[in-house]
């Protein structure tokens, strides 16, 4: 596959920077030693750092050649997750309980290994932000780095992304015309009836058992209430009541998570749940609350961002190693606060087979150390091609 050759040369130089992340996760905005390793590889290769953008964030800065008022904005995120490593390996976590597991890690080496080589050339005209966002496993780092101004601050005319995605073949690059990701609510239902002795359930309303009628009739909202083409997904993921085996509760809990790619889908599903759960008690003669808790939007490329990111990785790869338009995943991913404010758009990276070790969240999990050099070269061609000299 064609690559950068300076990036490639870097290869090596990138996975030992890959490895010590690796080796240092920190979770949601308290990605200091991360921000400060960061930061250190931008003042060396000689551009502006400014930190403090969502509490650990970062944006490193990078003028082009010429003079042009032109700017855009590439993203990595730099949080791990609250896992126990599996891995043996070298460079495995230092920290019990933490783990870069989802490849932030690979995404903030590519994103400096670009950097050094656009900071070498400069073949380009306008300028270069640099987003090195905290917390988007959950914490809405891309939101918070907004709240303290990323776009007014660091005025951009697009904003772009990538994720390492294991299960399509290193070499290829996947772009969607439109959603890539669904949004991530939760929700949480308690189900109120009235107690009593197990062995006298007549005198009960037994909340378990209106849960258990809940948790099936949920399922309706999909495979019932939902078109087939339209992408939605609704989980209970907890169940919690009772203190005893010989006593019905007064209560139990429900928490899920409701997903979509269309935001009259996901409206939809929060009025679902509540009706489904509120009806389904009173028939079992008890009640339900649900509150609900708004987690990230679907994320939604623009098109003409989307067929510009496409026409950098075919160049890249080639085009029939272009996959456009695969079905969106239904995970979610906090750059879409980002491409809710700037137009932009957000690729997929082939990282190998999703096999048992390889697949996202797993504690066997590790960054693809191949595809370094080929992330790091699509930042850069699609720096070049967004700010062409003149």
């Amino acid at each position: 596959m064609p690559v950068i050759n300076r990036l490639a040369e870097k290869h090596a130089e990138m996975t030992g920077w890959r490895h010590q992340l690796h080796a240092h996760p920190e979770l949601c905005y308290e990605e200091e030693w991360t921000a400060d390793f960061v930061a250190a590889r931008l003042a060396e290769f000689g551009l502006e750092v400014h930190r403090g953008l969502g509490k650990t964030g970062l944006v490193g800065v990078l003028r082009g050649s010429g003079d042009s008022q032109r700017a855009i904005g590439l993203r990595a995120d730099m949080d791990a997750l609250p896992m126990q490593e599996a891995n043996e390996f070298s460079h495995k976590s230092k920290i019990d309980g933490r783990m870069h597991a989802c490849g932030h890690d690979g995404h903030t080496t590519m994103l400096l290994g670009a950097a050094a080589y656009l900071a070498e050339t400069r073949n380009f005209d306008g300028t270069v932000y640099f987003i090195f966002q905290p917390a988007e496993e959950g914490g809405a780092g891309g939101q918070a780095m907004i709240d303290d101004g990323l776009f007014e601050k660091f005025q951009m005319d697009t904003v772009w992304g990538l994720h390492n995605w294991p299960g399509l073949e290193v070499g290829k690059i996947a772009v969607h015309r439109g959603p890539c990701m669904a949004s991530a609510d939760m929700f949480t239902l308690t189900i109120s009836g009235r107690g009593s002795h197990a062995a006298m359930p007549h005198q009960s309303a037994d909340p378990v058992l209106a849960a258990a009628a809940i948790i099936q009739t949920l399922q309706m909202i999909v495979s019932r209430r939902t078109d087939p083409m339209d992408p939605a997904v609704v989980s209970v993921t907890q169940v919690n009541g009772g203190t005893a085996h010989n006593i019905i509760p007064d209560t139990v809990s429900l928490c899920g998570t409701a997903r979509a790619v269309r935001p009259e889908t996901r409206a939809r599903l929060e009025a679902d749940i509540a009706e489904i759960a509120a009806q389904v008690a009173k028939a079992h003669g008890c009640s339900a609350e649900m509150v609900w808790r708004k987690g990230y939007p679907p994320t939604v490329n623009h098109l003409a961002s989307a067929e510009r990111a496409a026409g950098v990785a075919a160049t890249l790869v080639g085009d029939d190693q272009l996959v456009m338009d695969p079905p969106a995943s239904m995970g979610a991913e906090d750059f879409s606060f980002l491409l809710g404010a700037c137009e932009g758009a957000y690729i997929w990276l082939g990282a190998g087979p999703a096999e048992e070790g390889r697949m996202l969240h797993n504690t066997g999990y590790d960054f693809n150390d191949e595809i370094l050099p080929l992330g790091a070269s699509y930042w850069a061609q699609l720096v070049e091609a967004e700010l062409p000299r003149r």
